[in-house]
């Protein structure tokens, strides 16, 4: 495996003891020490961020095929060590053997491949010829033009925990593509994957600088990485909180940013719904990473002539599942990030009981176990549209439901949020489903799905977000638009 040093920060090409000491990191689901991170200073972070920024001339002017082939050989060497990659963001993150290996390193290792093929991708585009007509501004003529895309220059990468590999991936090899440099400030809670993703790519033959990552267990880490000189724009997914202080700052400096923020995914459930489709569904709230995702379908509008139906099956789906040690391939379902995470989830259910509503199933920390930080899958009824559960992101295996009477109730439920990530739609006539899904301000919606195409646009309207990634779209989020013109 690639040599790293544990416990130090990458920082211009070296391996670099962290001013600050360390800090240890937590396995959710044992409670045991998987190891120590570094505890980067305000002047470390600086200086990776001043690392990325002498970089840049160099790389920014690489052949595209070079960019490409640096990226495909970072994916070979990721697959090269795959088990344990994946063994590690089980430990780490608490994901469920099959997500760390499937959703963590396998969609990380196909991000590389994505936009290995995406360096290739034409970066300039003909605007149709203009006639002008002589004048103050010169003769007259034909004026060609040429949109022609540019690296923005030190992007800030700073991810979220629930998935150290894909979420990671997904800004560091785009950036890279377009010819950026980075800065990466991985979640406190598991960063030891992504100082193994930085030893993957300086063995992949990234260039000293072009890749610098930085890890702290408080905000400072965070802080410096946003509001550094050196830094043009940053990528933040996490919290609409956080997001929101970031923006702050970019906004003072003109960076540009790329936010990916909190969700409370509409699943609207119409009365001629395939009911085993919808709770299939609804039900990876409960079964996809504990419900630590901001796409989750978790609060569930439904016509009030399926709503017992629906329930019912919801409640059996959330008791069928198996909470337990995630390394075990039978479970379903582990545990959530931390103890306090775990905590807040349960004062959600509790605030959710306050407020009226009535808790189906879950709500309690699972018998059986008697340690690590589980949730069990919770299930609230007879929720109003005003009630904090209904309105907040809880990020836990938790779904409230609320009725509505006719599809017009229903569409305004929907929109009724201050977030707009990705809404769903349940409905046996497609027409009708594609036609609620336009009326939705999200900025995405799954028809009798939770699927993902991986080329489209993903981003948020309202709270959830700015600018749009994934796909090709991920090579216009880290680019500049240039026009240059010139008479024909």
């Amino acid at each position: 495996m690639s040599d790293h040093s544990p416990g130090k920060l990458f920082i211009g090409g070296e391996w670099a003891e962290p001013a600050d000491g360390h800090y240890e990191i937590v396995d959710p689901a044992t409670e045991e020490v998987v190891g120590l991170a570094p505890e980067a200073s305000r002047a470390q972070v600086y200086e990776a961020a001043a690392a990325a920024k002498a970089a840049f001339p160099a790389w920014s002017r690489t052949r595209p095929e070079e960019r490409a082939a640096i990226l495909d050989r970072a994916a070979d060497l990721i697959q090269r060590d795959f088990p344990a990659h994946a063994e590690l963001a089980r430990r780490e993150s608490g994901a469920t053997a099959s997500t760390a290996r499937g959703m963590q390193v396998g969609v990380g290792i196909a991000r590389f491949r994505r936009y290995a093929r995406g360096a290739l991708e034409p970066v300039e585009e003909a605007v149709a010829p203009q006639i002008n007509e002589a004048g103050p501004m010169g003769r007259a003529g034909v004026f060609g033009a040429l949109a022609v895309r540019q690296p923005v220059g030190v992007v800030t990468c700073v991810t979220s925990y629930n998935n150290p590999w894909a979420n990671p991936a997904g800004k560091i090899a785009p950036a890279l593509a377009m010819g950026n440099t980075v800065v990466v400030k991985p979640a406190p809670q598991d960063p030891l994957s992504v100082l193994r993703m930085a030893a993957v790519l300086a063995e992949a033959g990234v260039p000293p600088g072009v890749v610098n990552v930085v890890t702290g267990s408080g905000a400072q880490a965070g802080e410096a990485a946003v509001d550094s000189p050196d830094v043009d724009m940053v990528s933040f997914t996490g919290s609409t909180a956080v997001g929101q202080r970031i923006a702050e700052v970019c906004g003072r400096g003109m960076k540009r940013q790329l936010m990916e923020l909190g969700g409370k995914g509409a699943a609207v459930v119409l009365d001629d719904a395939d009911l085993d489709l919808a709770v299939a569904g609804i039900g990876t709230t409960f079964s996809f990473y504990s419900g630590q995702i901001c796409t989750a379908p978790t609060r569930v509008l439904v016509h009030r002539s399926r709503h017992d139906e629906l329930t019912g099956r919801l409640a059996a789906y959330a008791n069928a599942l198996t909470v337990g040690d995630p390394a075990d391939r039978a479970t379903v379902v582990g545990p959530v990030i931390s103890a306090a995470h775990r905590d807040r989830v349960e004062a959600y259910a509790e605030l959710g009981r306050k407020e009226g509503a009535r808790v189906v199933t879950g709500g309690a920390r699972p018998a059986h176990l008697d340690r690590g930080f589980y949730v069990a899958p919770t299930l609230l009824t007879d929720c109003t549209p005003g009630m904090r559960v209904v309105r907040e992101e809880i990020f836990g295996p938790v779904v409230v439901v609320v009725p509505f009477d006719d599809e017009e109730e229903g569409i305004a439920l929907a929109n009724d949020s201050d977030y707009g990530l990705i809404d769903y739609v349940w409905s046996g006539d497609v027409a009708r489903a594609f036609r609620v899904a336009r009326r939705l301000r999200a900025g995405g919606v799954g028809v009798n799905t939770v699927g993902r195409n991986m080329e489209a646009p993903f981003g948020g309207f309202k709270k959830s977000g700015v600018g749009r990634d994934v796909g090709s779209y991920a090579l216009h989020a880290y680019s500049e638009t240039q026009a240059i013109v010139w008479p024909g």
